[in-house]
């Protein structure tokens, strides 16, 4: 089995020493055991903020070998820790490790991993413990992103074959929406990949996205599980199981500080869309929810969102592109958030739309934007109505016994 500890679970040495006595438990039960730990804490903003002390813009190859020593000073202790309780251990730098990324600073994508070492170890009995987050490339430490460590872990498991992929957090798991929002929040036992990629991509913060997206391309069954407490966790697999399976809605997520911007006018003849989100994506804004409405055949207005972060960059960007787009005007709303209904059996449910729709109006939450997948549904709307909303979805579709459309 692949383990692998966040940030919180190793934030301390009381809780490095409880990692280890997890990992020794698990070892003396006769699993072979590789370990991928996070940063402790809030180390890696502290080392972010020392660079941004140094300089506005550091250098992205050094900030990328500074952020990477957060890793390896839990994985060292933790090797220690495991140590002084009669396992053999061993830490391991992403390199060490064999973790070969793209040649990308700050938000690199795993592209090979030489395991070699890691089955010696194995081999030997010794408890790899590997640093999360980061790689190599071209001879540059490089690191993946925020949540890089989730990918990590997932990455190991998969090349080492590994039964399961356990991720250990602050929660216990998986639950219907944040148990923060919503106190009548369930814990799920069983969540589908596709189900838990859309959670993910949608605002929940369990599962960093691409390590989802991995774990399903590779098969590696994960559980999500809480490093303070023995409770059974959730497993995330190719299909939902039990309970879960007779509610049409799995999960409800959201995502506040969100901005729209809509281009009204733009001439169809120049292309717009195409240089809209192409120069936005060259100069990294993500943009999430797009709606194109036809005014005539000449024009279209277009609206899209993106993180408050990123809404003043984007409003740099469209205005320079005016002349060559030819909207007549330019109109930018912010406050806003985005609330999501997810599940597999909204496939087969053509109904589901139609009630969330209804349970917004009936409470008299404004819909701005809609967008849709075959298993999710998602509107933008004020961010003042956002736990409301979240609380009157829940009820609505996840707090009957079995809740279905027409209900």
């Amino acid at each position: 089995m692949v383990q692998k500890y966040g940030g919180t679970s190793v934030g301390s040495v009381e809780r490095i020493e409880a990692v280890a006595d997890r990992v020794a438990r698990a070892r003396r039960e006769g699993h072979e055991v590789a370990v991928v730990v996070s940063a402790m804490g809030h180390t890696t903003d502290e080392l972010l903020a020392l660079a941004k002390a140094i300089t506005a813009e550091p250098d992205a190859r050094e900030l990328d070998a500074l952020l990477s020593t957060g890793e390896q000073v839990s994985a060292a202790l933790v090797a220690m820790a495991l140590q002084r309780r009669g396992i053999a251990a061993q830490s391991f730098t992403g390199w060490q490790a064999g973790i070969e990324t793209e040649p990308v600073h700050g938000a690199a994508r795993v592209m090979e991993i030489h395991a070699e070492a890691l089955e010696q170890a194995l081999q030997a009995g010794t408890v790899p413990v590997i640093t999360g987050f980061q790689g190599i490339a071209g001879g540059s430490i490089t690191t993946l992103g925020r949540g890089g460590s989730d990918t990590t872990a997932v990455a190991v498991a998969a090349v080492l074959k590994a039964d399961v992929c356990e991720i250990y957090t602050d929660v216990s798991g998986v639950f219907t929406t944040d148990p923060r929002v919503v106190k009548t929040a369930r814990k799920l036992e069983h969540v589908s990949y596709d189900e838990m990629l859309e959670l993910a991509n949608l605002g929940a913060q369990v599962l960093h996205p691409r390590a989802v997206e991995n774990a399903k391309q590779f098969g590696v069954p994960l559980v999500v599980r809480s490093s303070f407490s023995e409770e059974e966790g959730t497993w995330v697999t190719e299909t939902a199981q039990g309970f879960e399976q007779r509610h049409v809605v799995t999960g409800i997520a959201f995502e506040r500080e969100v901005s729209r911007i809509a281009l009204i006018g733009v001439a169809v003849r120049r292309h717009g869309l195409a240089a809209v989100f192409g120069t936005l994506a060259k100069n990294s804004v993500n943009v999430d929810v797009i709606v194109q409405s036809v005014v005539d055949e000449a024009e279209v207005d277009v609206s899209f969102t993106v993180k408050d972060v990123d809404a003043d960059k984007a409003l740099r960007i469209v205005r320079e592109l005016r002349t060559d787009l030819g909207y007549t005007d330019l109109v930018s709303e912010t406050g806003l958030a985005k609330v999501s209904i997810v599940g597999a059996g909204m496939i087969s449910n053509p109904g589901v739309a139609a009630k969330m729709f209804q349970v917004l109006a009936d409470n008299d939450i404004p819909v701005k934007m809609v967008s849709t997948s075959e298993i999710k549904v998602s509107c933008i709307i004020p961010a003042s109505e956002l736990d409301r909303s979240v609380s009157e979805l829940h009820a609505a579709f996840l707090e009957s016994a079995v809740a279905s459309v027409e209900s």
